[in-house]
Order: structure tokens, then C-alpha cells, then sequence
């Protein structure tokens, strides 16, 4: 069985920072792509591939050219989307994070759905190395499909914007994988 690196990167900091930024479609700050430039400089000839928002796309084109593929966007938060957390009902938003599947934002997108359309993301990519450049929801799905972990799990790491998380991944085993670095 053969291996191959999956890196993934969260974008740099948006203009947008400190809101619920799912489908929001916001630029990175200029700060914000030069520290993923940074992480990624040791990445040379890896396939390239972005969430196809903005703030992710941008980070990504820093690094070379990149395909896009929407599966790899953030969660929906509907109609939450672009609001700070201190703006919505603390009991909805305990809901929801307490079990996002149950308790989507209104409008917005479940849990199992972020890990079914990132899961076959995950299936498409071919056995080659890979740097995918996303949100940190995203990266979470993937660390559960990948991983095995639950959501709790895939929570606990924190993944600062412009961090690099690390796979090695196994051909004909998409769900096997070993996080191998996290650098932020």
C-alpha cells in the first residue's frame, strides 16, 4: 500500500475576523496570505487545491496555481452567516454547539452534511501529494473522517488561521491517515 502526504492549511486571517464566516464570501488580509505563503514554502510540488471562497482561494494562489472545489468550503451557518456570536441568541448558539447536527443555525447547514460533502472531497483525491487550502471546519470533518474522530475530538485542536495540518494518508485506505504536524 502506498502513501502520500495530505496537507492541510487553514486560510489566513480575514478582513472579516471575529464572525461566523461560513459562506460569507470575504477577502484574506494582505497579512493574512503572507503568513500562508510562509507555511506552505516548504510544500513545492504538491497538487493545489482551495475552498473556491475567497479567503481560501487567495491563500492558495499565493502558493502556486490552484484547482478549486466548493466541497471544501466552511460549514453554512445560514443565518448566521457574517454575524459575531455575540449577536445571536446564546441559547441557540449553545445548542448548536453542543450538537450541530440537531441544532444547525437557522438555515444553515448540519454537521453530517459539512462531513459528507468533505468526505467525498477526501474520496476524490488522487494518491498524490496534496495541499488543500480550507477553513478549520472543514479540516475538522476531515480529521473525523479520517481519523476516526468524533466531533468532540476533531474540536480539541485548535487550528489557528494559517496553521498546516499535516496526513499521511494511505492508498486504497481513505480512512486511515496519521496526523503527522501541526504547525501554526
Amino acid at each position: 500500500m502506498s502513501r502520500f502526504a495530505l496537507h492541510l492549511m487553514r486560510h489566513g486571517e480575514p478582513v472579516l475576523a471575529g464572525t461566523m464566516l461560513g459562506h460569507t464570501d470575504g477577502a484574506a488580509t494582505p497579512a493574512g496570505v503572507r503568513a500562508c505563503r510562509e507555511a506552505g514554502a516548504g510544500l513545492a510540488g504538491v497538487r493545489l487545491i482551495a475552498s473556491d471562497l475567497i479567503r481560501a482561494r487567495a491563500c492558495a494562489e499565493a502558493l502556486g496555481p490552484a484547482e478549486t472545489d466548493p466541497r471544501w468550503r466552511e460549514l453554512d451557518f445560514g443565518e448566521w452567516d457574517g454575524r459575531r456570536a455575540n449577536e445571536l441568541d446564546p441559547h441557540a448558539l449553545g445548542r448548536f454547539w453542543d450538537d450541530p447536527d440537531a441544532h444547525p443555525p437557522p438555515g444553515g447547514e448540519r454537521w453530517s452534511a459539512l462531513l459528507a460533502r468533505v468526505g467525498a472531497a477526501l474520496d476524490a483525491l488522487a494518491p498524490v501529494p496534496t495541499l488543500v487550502v480550507t477553513h478549520a471546519g472543514a479540516m475538522r470533518a476531515a480529521l473525523c473522517r479520517l481519523c476516526e474522530f468524533d466531533r468532540h475530538q476533531a474540536w480539541a485542536f485548535d487550528l489557528p488561521y494559517a496553521c498546516l495540518l499535516s496526513l499521511e494518508m494511505w492508498e486504497g485506505a481513505p480512512r486511515l491517515a496519521r496526523v503527522t504536524g501541526l504547525r501554526a
